[in-house]
């Protein structure tokens, strides 16, 4: 595999850095952002779940119009889009402007995390294309290390006492730096070359053998150049296709297949997890800033994992990784919801007085009073402070008044990311590049990613709404039973396309 085209993996995934970034930055940001705009937990959910929203547009569109105009142009767009959500995001004056920006970003990422698996699966060949492919999710969370990274400085900054940073500026200087590595990347993408097999498909011949011949070597691009003119002997690749199309009896299993690894990616709460890191880990009562330092940790572990998966995913094989990461993911989540159930939280006088930013006089009905739940305390708690100064002290309270074990919870969170980052993470980029014929690639990657958005939305938005009506434990409960299922259906229907080149799997598993 040469550094050329790794290199050009690399940048084209950038997209997915950039998303990551964004994912990773809300869950600091809305530690102050929610609080400043007074938002209820509908509205916080639709911050954080807006881009997801208008992404699920995004992907309809993307896939196809990148089959009518080429990879690479849409890439372009998508990056200048990126730079404009993060410049108006850290200069939002109020929450409508707030979430508009950011769903201009979501219209940008929801394109890029279809068209840079797929750009990557056709620059490919069979032997390096699952390692390639995986370094959008590679990317994806790097952007996750380096937004809870930069949280947790800028968190850091702010609580120091420095006259630069307040609680009412830093969440746009988070938000805001985001415009770096968005403008990176618009110019890294000036510098890579058009899919050789979109210009197949689109009767530019001898401009793919050119750019085949300069990625892989003469020996290597024979071999690419022949798989692929056998196979557009068997069919016009250019034809018109819809979305009704998708539906037709040969493409019904990897359709099936397609849809059940993109609903299961989202359903079981990674981007919850992500998006609300710091709100979780408030949760076990282990403080603000030890709940921004843990965001470090998690995505630390989120990046070491990948690199395990890009290491396994071309030796072990797609449906291995798949089956034992699922497993992982059920059983943590069902930990996290153990751990959950165990707590206690009471605050005592003493704990009281050191919430020195509350009025006391409020809280000291409950001096003593023992919960044995988190829904009942943060309801009566809120209600007696008033959503807004609850939810700016919230780290601090559920510090001093909760009992848990908070190591069984955190390893669970962890363990959850860490399973997630070598299966469903990485791998479902894989196989979505993977498993549907070119004529049909753009369009049902789209719809697939379509799908995936919808999900990850109505998680997102529901989440908040759903930790202060179901509880931490429940919530846990609910997204491991998920997880368990998945790995069932999984284990019946999951192929294996491992050391196959993209004109094979679609003679396997593309039924006449």
């Amino acid at each position: 595999m040469s550094r050329k085209l790794t290199l050009i993996a690399f940048v084209v995934s950038l997209g997915g850095f950039l998303f990551g970034f964004d994912a990773g930055i809300i869950s600091g940001v809305m530690s102050y952002a929610g609080p400043e705009f007074n938002l209820n937990d509908l509205q916080s959910g639709w911050v954080v779940s807006s881009p997801s929203f208008a992404a699920m547009i995004s992907m309809l569109f993307a896939g196809r119009l990148s089959d009518i105009i080429g990879r690479k142009k849409i890439l372009i767009i998508v990056a200048f889009l990126y730079a404009i959500s993060a410049l108006f995001s850290a200069y939002a004056t109020s929450y409508e402007m707030l979430y508009i920006a950011r769903m201009i970003g979501g219209i940008a990422f929801g394109a890029a995390l279809i068209l840079a698996p797929t750009y990557i699966a056709e620059i490919s060949t069979s032997e390096n294309r699952g390692k390639l492919v995986s370094i959008q999710q590679l990317n994806i969370v790097l952007g996750f290390f380096a937004a809870f990274l930069s949280n947790y400085y800028f968190n850091k900054y702010n609580t120091s006492g420095t006259s630069t940073l307040t609680d009412a500026t830093v969440w746009r200087w988070m938000l805001g730096v985001e415009l770096i590595p968005a403008i990176l990347y618009f110019f890294g993408l000036f510098f890579v070359p058009q899919s050789p097999r979109w210009l197949f498909a689109n009767n530019k011949v001898e401009k793919a053998k050119i750019i085949l011949f300069q990625i892989h070597g003469k020996t290597i691009a024979d071999a690419e150049i022949k798989s692929i003119e056998d196979h557009i002997k068997l069919e016009k690749i250019v034809s018109k296709v819809k979305i009704k199309d998708l539906l037709k009896p040969a493409l019904r299993f990897i359709l099936i297949v397609g849809l059940v690894i993109g609903v299961l990616q989202q359903i079981t709460g990674i981007n919850a997890v992500y998006f609300y890191a710091t709100s979780i880990f408030k949760q076990t009562g282990i403080g603000t800033d030890a709940a921004f330092s843990s965001g470090v940790l998690l995505s630390t572990i989120t990046v070491i994992f990948t690199f395990v998966a890009i290491y396994l995913i071309d030796r072990m094989g797609r449906r291995p990784l798949l089956l034992i990461g699922t497993a992982g993911i059920a059983v943590s989540l069902l930990l996290c919801a153990y751990g959950f159930s165990k707590a206690t939280y009471q605050l005592s006088s003493e704990e009281i007085v050191s919430l020195n930013k509350i009025d006391s006089s409020k809280l000291e009905p409950f001096t003593n009073k023992i919960y044995d739940n988190d829904l009942d305390f943060k309801n009566e708690i809120k209600l007696a402070l008033g959503n807004q100064v609850y939810a700016k002290n919230e780290g601090d309270i559920l510090e001093v008044a909760t009992n848990i074990n908070a190591t069984l919870v955190l390893v669970g969170i962890l363990g959850f990311i860490a399973c997630f980052a070598f299966s469903l993470g990485p791998v479902m980029w894989v196989l979505l590049s993977e498993l549907y014929p070119i004529k049909y690639r753009g369009l049902a990657i789209g719809v697939i990613g379509f799908v995936n958005s919808f999900v990850s939305w109505a998680v997102q938005q529901v989440f908040p709404w759903e930790l202060s009506n179901f509880g931490n434990a429940l919530s846990f409960l609910i997204f491991g039973v998920i997880a368990l299922f998945g790995f069932f259906i999984l284990l019946k229907i999951l192929p294996e396309t491992k050391g196959k080149s993209l004109e094979q799997i679609e003679r396997e598993l593309v039924t006449v």
